[in-house]
C-alpha cells in the first residue's frame, strides 16, 4: 500500500485554467491526461518523483457523472468554487480491500491522448464522499511506464500532506496504520472545524516548497 495520487477537483475557471494556475505556482505545465468514460469526467496530471502526481479533474456534462460515485464527487467539490478532492492509494491486490468493505471494486480506465487505455480498479469512493479525510483505493492493471507518475522531474516531489481529521479513523478505513502508504511523506493533522478532508499539499520545486 502507498501513495498514489492526490486529486484536486477544477474550480468555476474550468480545468484548464485551473490547471494552468496551480502550474504557475509550481513553475511546471500539466499534461493532458484524457478522459474517464466510465466516471464522466477528465483530467490533468503532474508527475511527482516518487511515484506519485497530482490530478485536477473536471466533471464532463455527461450521464456517467450523475451515475458514478467518482463522478458525484467531483461534481460536487467543483460546485463548491473547486480544491482538493481527496488522496488515493495504490494496493497490490485490491480483493483484500473488497472483503473488508463488503463490496466489489469497479473498474477504471481513461483514454489518454496518445493513444493509451489506462485501466485500474477502484473502491472507497463512497466512503470519501461521506468522509473526504478517507482515501480510496486503486489497483493499477497497466504498467508502471504508462501512468500518469512515470517520466517525472525529481525536483518536484510531494513534502508534505495537510489533513483535517483523524488518523487513527484513516487508519481503520485503511486496514492498517496510516504510517503504511505515507511513510516517504511528512503528514500535518489538524482537527477539523468543519468538514474533515485534505486541506493543502506542500510540493517541493527547484525554486522552493510551493503550498497548494
Amino acid at each position: 500500500m502507498r501513495l498514489d495520487h492526490l486529486s484536486y477537483a477544477a474550480g468555476p475557471d474550468g480545468l484548464a485554467s485551473t490547471a494552468e494556475r496551480i502550474g504557475a505556482l509550481l513553475g511546471r505545465s500539466f499534461v493532458d491526461g484524457g478522459v474517464h468514460p466510465r466516471f464522466g469526467t477528465r483530467n490533468m496530471t503532474l508527475a511527482l518523483a516518487g511515484g506519485t502526481y497530482l490530478e485536477i479533474v473536471e466533471v464532463l456534462d455527461h450521464p456517467a457523472s450523475d451515475k458514478a460515485p467518482f463522478g458525484q464527487a467531483v461534481r460536487a467539490r467543483s460546485a463548491l468554487g473547486g480544491g482538493w478532492l481527496g488522496w488515493v492509494v495504490s494496493v497490490p491486490d485490491i480483493t483484500t480491500v473488497e472483503s473488508r468493505l463488503g463490496r466489489e471494486a469497479v473498474q477504471g480506465n481513461r483514454h489518454v491522448p496518445d493513444g493509451t487505455d489506462l485501466r485500474w480498479k477502484q473502491i472507497g469512493v463512497h466512503g470519501l464522499i461521506a468522509d473526504p479525510q478517507l482515501p480510496f483505493f486503486i489497483e493499477w492493471q497497466s504498467p508502471v511506464e504508462q501512468r500518469p507518475s512515470a517520466g517525472a522531474d525529481g525536483a518536484y516531489a510531494l513534502a508534505c500532506l495537510e489533513i483535517a481529521g483523524d488518523p487513527q479513523r484513516v487508519s481503520e478505513w485503511l486496514g492498517e496504520t496510516v504510517e503504511a502508504p505515507l511513510e516517504d511523506v511528512k503528514v500535518e493533522w489538524v482537527a477539523p472545524h468543519g468538514t474533515p478532508g485534505v486541506i493543502a499539499a506542500q510540493v517541493q520545486t527547484p525554486n522552493g516548497l510551493v503550498r497548494i
